[in-house]
């Protein structure tokens, strides 16, 4: 397995910033000033209403309901001119569905990652819930760092990234998160933490486990860049359990900063598997006590 190269270094110049005003994805917007400031980077606010049901009414009420839409879109626009009023910026706020809008912004804007906060759950209005922000992380062509309900609002301690823990199974989609691992590692000169979970042993496997383990160690070990000691402290671990419940067991115990996963793009559906089991990214994404990045393949 080839190591990955220390000249891979992370270049952030535009960062799209999704937001519907809730707890929720606000919880996000100090990571998304945090990371411009660090990189010199260029925020673009987005905002996507839900397209508007006017009520049957007299043609001459109409200009009246529609005058207050494009007020209260000024309004929300403002509202965002506010929140990034601190790092270069622009604002789009927009009717229709949400995928679509971000989707055109990335790619006319060469988004480099996207931030956004999410529930992790479903059916609570207009936040921008589990399923969208499983739709963004899995579809979107960039990087995507996400803010769960249980991130700590200690985010100057989470943006110094000094612990930051990668996961894989050494599939090419979760390898493709590697490079990003490594370049927030050396620009951080974080602890750099490898790991494979592995399922359960049967009973007649067990004879085999720990050459199983040792070998895995070996492959982890074998991604580590060359000379990556002269900035960090990678470390390789593999552990046995379910996925999702592992990796969060272990970035507590490490007290990650970071968490850094790779995910497949959606084949055809969002109940597509992650990289590890299917709806393992969503647990961790959701569940997490620190934020989570993941890179699509």
């Amino acid at each position: 397995m080839n190591t990955v190269a220390t000249k891979t270094r992370i270049a952030l110049k535009n960062i799209l910033f999704a937001t519907d005003f809730s707890p929720a994805s606000e919880a996000a917007l100090p990571y998304a000033i945090g990371l411009a400031k660090q990189y010199g980077a260029k925020v673009h606010g987005l905002h996507v209403r839900f397209p508007s049901t006017y009520p049957i009414v007299g043609p001459e009420a109409l200009p009246q309901i529609i005058e207050a839409a494009e007020e209260q879109a000024k309004f929300e626009a403002k509202q965002m001119h506010e929140m990034l009023a601190t790092v270069p910026h622009e604002v789009t706020v927009s009717e229709g569905e949400l995928w679509p809008t971000l989707n055109e912004i990335v790619n006319h804007q060469k988004t480099d990652l996207i931030v956004m906060g999410t529930h992790g759950r479903t059916g609570l209005g207009r936040a921008l819930l589990g399923s969208a922000a499983e739709e963004i992380f899995r579809r979107a062509s960039c990087p995507v760092l996400t803010v769960g309900p249980c991130v700590s609002t200690n985010t100057e301690r989470r943006l110094a990234m000094k612990q930051i823990l990668f996961a894989t199974d050494f599939s090419t989609e979760s390898l493709a998160a590697l490079p990003f691992a490594v370049s927030l590692a050396q620009e951080h000169l974080s602890n750099l933490t490898l790991l494979n979970v592995a399922g359960k042993f049967e009973v007649g496997e067990l004879v085999h486990a720990g050459q199983y383990m040792d070998s895995t160690l070996r492959r982890l070990q074998s991604l580590v860049p060359a000379g990556a000691e002269l900035w960090c402290e990678p470390k390789c671990r593999v552990e046995q359990g379910a996925e999702a419940e592992k990796i969060m067991e272990v970035a507590i115990a490490l007290g990650a900063d970071l968490i850094v996963l790779g995910v497949r793009r959606p084949q055809g559906g969002l109940g597509a598997a992650t990289h590890l089991l299917q709806s393992t990214a969503h647990h961790v994404v959701t569940r997490a006590q620190c934020p989570v990045l993941t890179v699509r393949s």
